[in-house]
């Protein structure tokens, strides 16, 4: 089926049926409706990428994560999905496998087969950053701020959502933490030391331990922080928890009657662990939601957008409880 078959069924120019099928409000009345209803009794569809092309749009925006099997990433995606799903707009993943080195690429790739790109905290480093705001005004920031950069960012306050976790376990009588650290060039796990940094204030001997993002980094990376005789352990995120919870599950350590544990993000399984984990909750879809809007008005032409930070929350549960006696490990 094609347009000049609607045209010769409404007795018009195949220019006026491109016209009407674009939306052009130049089109007489009763041509249009000659034209939809010739349209619609041979089954017409126009082709959603020939439309596209047409008005300089695709309809489309991309999303590039750095892990998509980290259910956080979910939870953002669903959010972007349903503001711009309002909008028209349909939606394209892609996953740098927490490759920071790659994300520059990708980035020009997906952009040139979408209108727009949400980068969902990026790894990649400050100059390719600044090389992308410079090629592109059709870029959001999700979960990074960076300085002095013209990209519009939402971010959660990570710093605010570890000092308060600091202040519980504080609280509990815990003196010496142990941070499984994230991802290295991910900003909000530099947010998250610098705020268990400053914890000193209030009482907390925080050390650092390489970790990463996933349930095998979280697992391997136990045996390292137990030669710390911590009394509280904070992973950086839910995912990280849940292996470091299996490895000390192996070692026959207690939590939390020995060790607390907390995570981050508040992911949907984290309740349901075993001890239920204690964690930061993030507004997930809201930050999802949140970017399309910010990602709508710089299509629209907007310019010098100012970053959008939103709030988090703490979440105590079973995997938190009163710092033991230390040494008794």
């Amino acid at each position: 089926m094609t347009v000049s078959t609607v045209a010769a069924a409404a007795g018009v120019s195949t220019a006026t049926v491109s016209r009407v099928m674009n939306g052009s409000t130049t089109v007489a009345p009763d041509m249009v409706q000659r034209v939809r209803a010739a349209a619609a009794e041979l089954g017409y569809r126009p082709n959603a990428a020939a439309q596209g092309l047409a008005r300089g749009r695709t309809g489309t925006l991309s999303v590039l994560v750095p892990d998509l099997a980290n259910p956080y990433f979910h939870d953002v995606l669903k959010g972007v999905t349903a503001a711009a799903g309002r909008s028209g707009y349909r939606m394209l993943v892609a996953d740098s496998e927490e490759d920071p080195d790659d994300e520059l690429g990708l980035s020009h790739e997906l952009l040139r087969q979408t209108d727009g790109l949400i980068l969902c905290s990026p790894r990649m480093p400050r100059h390719d950053l600044l090389t992308l705001a410079d090629d592109s005004h059709a870029v959001v920031c999700a979960n990074r701020l960076a300085a002095d950069i013209d990209l519009p960012a939402v971010t959660i306050d990570a710093h605010a959502g570890m000092t308060s976790l600091c202040h519980h376990l504080a609280r509990l009588g815990h003196r010496r933490v142990v941070y499984l650290s994230g991802p290295e060039r991910s900003w909000s796990n530099q947010e998250r030391r610098h705020a268990l940094d400053r914890a000193a204030a209030f009482g907390l001997d925080a050390v650092a331990v390489a970790c990463g993002a996933t349930m095998a980094d979280g697992h391997a990376a136990i045996d390292a922080a137990l030669d710390h005789d911590p009394t509280a352990i904070v992973a950086f995120n839910d995912i990280v928890a849940f292996g470091a919870l299996a490895r000390l599950r192996e070692r026959g350590v207690d939590v939390p009657a020995q060790v607390s544990i907390a995570g981050f993000d508040d992911i949907p399984f984290a309740a349901y662990a075993a001890p239920a984990i204690t964690t930061v909750r993030n507004p997930k879809e809201l930050l999802g939601r949140r970017s399309w809007l910010l990602l709508a008005r710089a299509l629209a032409g907007e310019r010098g957008l100012e970053p959008e930070v939103l709030p988090p929350q703490l979440i105590v549960r079973d995997s938190t409880a009163a710092a033991r006696d230390r040494g008794n490990l």
